[in-house]
């Protein structure tokens, strides 16, 4: 139609208005250029046959569908309006652009750009976009045929080994990102495209910032669009989205696609949007002004914020640089979901909703509100805090926004008011996070100076490794190799570790040099929050250790989750002085829950030494309570560790026995089943010896969802119904045991068969699996864990015969693996009985304490030295730890 041409019309090279000559000589100094707010508050006409004839000082609604004539300019609204015309000039002139265009949402602008692609056309996006865009891509993938690759944008080189000439058609950014404020070098990124893929289009997400504050046409983009809902109208009352760009051939094809579809902004809406858009610098000024005043509150209070205009914020060099202010968007975490409920609920003046850039402000958790319709798994893998809280600030008084803010806190129990100033707490205000913060003088509880050793096994995954991630049913066992940690009493106020079996690794603290300032403990009888306290993390790792590249990873990690919990479970200012030593006769990193089973060990020592919890005389087994209490810290302990731990490994690690477990979050019953009636069997594990990356591992697989749902669907799927025949076997206590064992072998070779489908085997536990499964064996095996290395798990049956099975212990010992004979589903967490003696054989090296007690006062009566069994513990060799341990006296046991 005539009228689509006209919005092809390119606009002027300079969108400055017209500004008059010098009436007078002595006025040689030309005009400066309008700045951007003069541009917003003044519309012109995009040429002369759109001035009014009536000389009107807004722009005319033209409320009509069809135009009378022919060959006129406009004849039909959905191809082009008058009114559309002076917002879309409008639009062009404050954006750097030469087109613009306007459609009815910004999720419809992206609609119109995505069909730009073909079938078998691939993307590449961040991962950590807005959720109406991820469930875009989602359906591109699943019914277009349109690769999709989710890669980490805050680094311009990740794209680089996902670009594909004649393959990658389009890469699509947002900076800052929503809800995580991450910045993209918009500039890097565009020159590492175009010299490797030059067809392909970059388009950017503009909402965050607005052309006020961004505009990326001007850094390499070759597409930008807004969500115009938001700041471009400013007051929430119109949906729109606008599209801008600088090609005529890009132009050409939008302006086609728009009028093909027919969602182009009504008249009516056009006529708000231009009138919301005039006030857009005025309004940004002061949301961001008072965007800068609630991200430092809410960082000096302790709370993982996230703002562009902090000086901490990763990526700020790169955002100063190709942006002009900070934004109204900012989001925190709270390090507990429920907490962060409360917080919401608990405010007035913040209104929650979802979207943003309205005059008013607005309050929101994105993990149930806007990003639900991600999958919880892959919120997971990317990062994105369940507790996690985005604030939109409007342009209310600053002073009321922020005071709502602290009432909503403080009601919800985030902070409280002390010492003449608002700190923050855990959970609810307890007297011992009051004491701390006004500085009251530390008391320490009695304490005997005794040695403590506890013991926790390691576990395999019967069934349901990696599917568990996903909603799946794991099936989990203990295995009888277990961690043990001894403590010893110290007097000198320094804590130390001698890790043995993680390259000898030893190191000593002094307990008041630790970063104590940015630590609030979790008051005695409350829970951790959900969400590990970052601030606490970082200060280990660069204040309390040696940077990670001079430690052994494992051993830097072991460091961390040793001191987090630690500072984390100080209470009433106690800080209990000691010495730990861990030894395992579980392989470690070998995926038979080695750094779950060290995690209890480390969770039980220090419940028991900063008497969080107390063991009733004359029992013989450990109190549920006190195993449920050692199990949650034992959690807290393998987030430091993992990130994000399905809870299985230390839980089996804690009950023993076998279990079957279901993450929450996925519509359906979840937690924990003790699986009753467990028959032990006999289990062959094979250490491939190849290291693995867990967390890669699960993101792969993660991805791998996203790129292939339907597969990995049914993978799934058929992994469930495994777990779940699996499951009622193992409790039936009519079947009988050969029935049992050849149900299982088959279900085994089939579990092994659909994880190798997910990508997580590895050539070493092929060849491990070929010759289990090979004349004379005939054994079934799978991967057990992460795979992609560490340990295979290979069913022995009864009737197998001890000389088979040497024979092929020391065929596997000759390929380079390293396998052990174990039962599966023994006892739990153990403690070394508290109620008798700890026996020391004739022939040990007793050693004194480490640090010789203080001299006692005149009224004080010194204790004798106690033996110590610390040097023997540390010096007997894994053959022999398991059964010196046992002699030690009577454990208790869960």
């Amino acid at each position: 139609m005539a009228s689509q041409a006209s919005s092809l019309a390119k606009a002027p090279g300079h969108h400055n208005l017209p500004t008059p000559e010098p009436d007078s000589p002595s006025l040689t100094r030309p005009r400066q250029p309008y700045r951007f707010s003069t541009l917003c508050a003044t519309v012109d006409s995009p040429d002369a046959d759109h001035k009014d004839q009536h000389g009107s000082s807004s722009v005319p609604i033209y409320q009509s569908a069809t135009f009378k004539g022919v060959g006129n300019r406009y004849d039909y609204t959905r191809s082009g309006n008058p009114t559309r015309s002076h917002l879309e000039h409008h639009i062009a002139k404050i954006s750097s652009a030469a087109h613009a265009f306007s459609v009815s949402s910004g999720m419809a602008a992206l609609d119109i750009i995505t069909r730009l692609l073909k079938p078998g056309s691939e993307v590449i996006a961040g991962d950590d976009l807005y959720g109406g865009t991820n469930r875009l891509l989602t359906y591109l993938r699943t019914h277009m045929g349109v690769t999709v690759h989710h890669v980490d944008t805050t680094k311009a080189e990740s794209v680089i080994p996902v670009l594909r000439p004649g393959k990658t058609a389009m890469v699509l950014l947002e900076s800052p990102t929503n809800p995580l404020l991450k910045i993209v070098d918009i500039a890097g990124i565009s020159a590492h495209v175009k010299e490797t893929c030059e067809d392909a289009i970059v388009v950017v997400d503009n909402t965050m910032m607005s052309p006020y504050l961004q505009r990326p046409l001007e850094h390499g983009a070759d597409i930008v669009y807004d969500s115009a809902t938001k700041y471009l109208s400013g007051h929430h009352d119109l949906m729109a989205g606008v599209i801008t760009c600088n090609r005529d051939d890009i132009a050409k094809e939008i302006a086609f696609l728009i009028n093909s579809v027919g969602n182009a902004l009504s008249p009516f809406d056009s006529f708000l949007l231009l009138r919301g858009m005039k006030t857009l610098a005025i309004r940004m000024d002061r949301q961001q002004s008072t965007s800068m005043l609630v991200a430092q509150m809410l960082s000096k209070l302790g709370f993982v914020t996230h703002y562009p205009g902090l000086p901490d914020h990763p990526g700020k060099e790169i955002h100063d640089r190709i942006s002009d202010g900070y934004g109204a968007v900012l989001s925190f975490e709270t390090g507990d979901k429920e907490l962060s409920e409360r917080i919401v609920a608990a405010t007035r003046l913040w209104g929650i909703s979802v979207s943003f850039g309205c005059v008013n402000s607005l309050i929101s958790m994105p993990c149930v509100m806007s990003h639900a319709s991600i999958d919880p798994a892959i919120r997971a893998a990317r990062g994105l805090p369940e507790d996690l809280i985005r604030l939109c600030v409007g342009i209310e008084d600053p002073a009321d926004l922020l005071d709502d803010l602290r009432h909503a806190l403080i009601e919800a129990g985030a902070i409280t008011f002390a010492a003449n100033d608002y700190i923050r707490i855990p959970n609810p205000i307890s007297r011992a996070v009051e004491k701390l913060a006004l500085g009251e003088p530390r008391t320490s509880p009695t304490h005997e100076p005794r040695e403590w050793l506890f013991s926790s096994p390691g576990k395999v995954i019967l069934f349901g490794e990696h599917a568990v991630v996903h909603g799946v049913t794991a099936v989990a066992a203990s295995v009888d190799l277990r961690c043990y940690g001894l403590t010893s009493p110290r007097h000198d106020n320094k804590i130390s570790v001698h890790f043995n079996d993680i390259d000898d690794y030893k190191h000593e603290w002094d307990i008041d040099d630790l970063p104590w300032d940015v630590v609030v403990p979790v008051p005695k009888g409350q829970e951790h929050p959900e969400s590990l306290d970052i601030r606490v993390m970082d200060a280990i790792k660069t204040r309390a250790l040696p940077a990670e590249s001079q430690m052994p990873p494992k051993a830097h990690a072991a460091a961390v989750a040793f001191l987090y919990l630690y500072m984390m479970m100080t209470y009433s200012g106690y800080r209990p002085s000691f010495h730990f030593v861990c030894r395992s006769t579980l392989p470690i990193g070998a995926g038979l829950g080695s750094s779950a089973s060290f995690s209890v060990c480390i969770a039980m020592a220090l419940l028991v030494l900063h008497q969080r919890i107390e063991l009733p005389s004359g029992r013989r087994a450990i109190p549920p309570e006190i195993a449920e209490e050692a199990n949650r810290w034992a959690f807290v302990s393998e987030k430091v560790l993992h990130g994000n731990p399905s809870g299985v490994d230390n839980s089996v690690a804690v009950f023993g026995g076998a279990l079957a477990y279901v993450r929450p979050g996925y519509g359906k019953r979840s937690g924990m089943d003790q699986i009753q009636g467990f028959r032990s069997l006999r289990f062959l594990l094979v250490d491939s010896k190849v290291p693995r990356d867990t967390k890669a591992l699960v993101a792969g697989v993660a991805q791998k969802k996203i790129e292939e749902p339907e597969f990995v669907g049914q993978l799934l799927d058929a992994i469930q119904t495994i777990s779940n025949e699996a499951r009622r076997a193992l409790a039936d206590p009519e079947l009988p045991r050969s029935a049992l064992l050849s149900g299982l072998s088959a279900l085994i070779d089939e579990n092994h068969i659909h994880l190798a489908a997910l990508g997580v085997s590895h050539p070493a536990l092929e060849t491990i699996r070929a010759k289990t499964s090979a004349s004379p064996y005939r054994l079934s095996t799978k991967l057990t864990g992460a795979g992609g290395g560490g340990c295979a798990v290979t069913l022995v049956p009864d009737d197998f015969s001890d000389e088979a099975l040497q024979t092929l212990i020391e065929a596997l010992e000759a390929d380079g693996f390293r396998p052990y004979v174990t039962a599966v589903g023994g006892s739990g967490l153990g403690i070394l009985s508290p109620y008798d003696p700890i026996t020391v054989d004739g022939g040990d090296d007793v050693s004194p304490p480490l640090s010789p007690p203080s001299t006692p006062g005149p009224r004080e009566v010194e204790d004798p030295l106690r033996p110590s069994i610390r040097r023997r513990f540390e010096s007997v060799t894994i053959a022999e730890l398991s059964q010196w341990a046992a002699d030690r006296g009577k454990w208790l046991y869960v």
